[in-house]
């Protein structure tokens, strides 16, 4: 195993003050999210970063929780405030605190370097487990050794090694198994030689020895995933295929109530498009469509269920969307965060923007958000790995 180079930055005062909070998915949901007064950062931001381009509902607010922070990525909490965070791009780990809980991070940790596509992180049981292209590592005993990481044991390491959507989000789930998802190493293929490309998996982290199993095909790169406080069903974003046109097909948010369902790829697109190479093997309706369509080519990334109790209550158990933006549309779309409103019947009923601005008129980007994550004082932590920070935001009316 290759020599993880470890490091470490200080900024700010001595760690101090732990807040309640699990990591994201490290139970299944965030339900318990806890009920304390939002607090605003101490002092106005007079960072180069152009908050005040960014669109919000009436009430809310916008704050930068950490900047400087190289290709910013997944996030997940700890139950005692640290945050970690993955990179996709510079091969690094992060640990950020909040030590005197103004809503900015004052300490900052580089944990890893030198890994491959570390995207994905979660806690359970004090250790930390970061996710490369093709395999999960587990950084032990972590927050007592922020500052001396340790050398990390390899959970797993045969996961396959294409790096064409080989970086994974992970995420421990209500059954406490560990979720990994394994994309299509292409933009479009028929992978039948090894049944794991274009799922979602998952393993006893405690006896990694049985290696994975799949739980959902058809799935061609999630990078979100997450479960619904009530019903614990599954829920994740897909990225839809490139090279069919600007507008097709749309991207994905999938709902999975059950293990072993069929999302389509490659045969099936936003639920009623053929492929143009493979879909002539299988209809349509051979598979799951989507709960919703997203707009073609946003890249939906990170999604979380509204659990803050401090956000007006009908966003409650709602779903929010990072999309990270199109890279290949002749006119640029995304680079927001949608709300997916549901009814009582968990059934999706309106697609709308929540926060708008990143993308600017004349297809000029400036940030483009990745991953979610709740604050025990019911603020949302969005990480953006454009302009290397990660925002927070809170409801505050006046």
């Amino acid at each position: 195993m290759k020599r993880v180079v470890l490091s470490l930055v200080i900024i700010g005062v001595a760690l101090a003050g732990a807040v309640w909070m699990g990591c994201a998915g490290s139970s299944g949901s965030n339900s318990r999210q806890a009920s304390v007064p939002v607090t605003a950062p101490a002092d106005e931001y007079r960072g180069s970063l152009p908050l005040g381009r960014i669109r919000l509902p009436e009430g809310f607010r916008i704050s930068v929780y950490a900047e400087g922070l190289q290709n910013a990525r997944s996030m997940c909490l700890s139950p005692s405030g640290t945050l970690f965070v993955g990179t996709r791009d510079v091969g690094n780990v992060y640990a950020l605190r909040d030590t005197n809980g103004d809503g900015v991070a004052d300490l900052r940790y580089t944990l890893a370097t030198g890994l491959r596509m570390p995207n994905g992180v979660a806690f359970r049981k004090g250790s930390l487990y970061v996710a490369e292209v093709s395999r999960i590592l587990r950084f032990d005993d972590i927050e007592r050794r922020l500052s001396n990481p340790p050398t990390p044991v390899v959970v797993y390491d045969r996961y396959p090694t294409d790096a064409h959507h080989g970086w994974k989000y992970i995420a421990f789930g209500p059954d406490s198994l560990l979720y990994v998802p394994v994309g299509a190493p292409c933009n479009i293929c028929e992978r039948l030689d090894n049944p794991l490309y274009a799922s979602i998996t998952r393993m006893d982290v405690d006896k990694p020895e049985k290696g994975p199993e799949i739980v959902q095909h058809g799935v061609r790169n999630t990078v979100g995933f997450t479960w619904h406080p009530q019903t614990k069903h599954l829920w994740f974003t897909d990225n839809g295929r490139d090279m069919m046109g600007d507008d097709m097909p749309a991207c994905e948010l999938n709902h999975a109530p059950r293990d072993g369902m069929h999302f389509g790829y490659p045969y099936c697109h936003q639920g009623d498009t053929p492929d143009p190479k493979f879909g002539h093997k299988r209809p349509c309706s051979d598979f799951t469509p989507p709960a919703q369509n997203l707009g073609p080519h946003v890249a939906p990334l990170g999604v979380e269920f509204v659990l803050s109790h401090n956000w007006p209550a009908e966003y409650r158990n709602q779903i929010l969307i990072a999309e990270h933006g199109s890279w290949n549309r002749s006119r640029k779309i995304g680079y927001r965060l949608t709300l997916v409103r549901l009814n009582d019947e968990g059934k999706c009923t309106r697609y709308e923007p929540f926060a708008e601005g990143w993308l600017q008129p004349g297809d000029d980007v400036w940030g483009r958000p990745v991953d979610l994550e709740w604050l025990p004082d019911g603020s949302l932590l969005v990480s953006d790995d454009f302009a290397d920070a990660i925002y927070r935001i809170y409801y505050s009316p006046r």
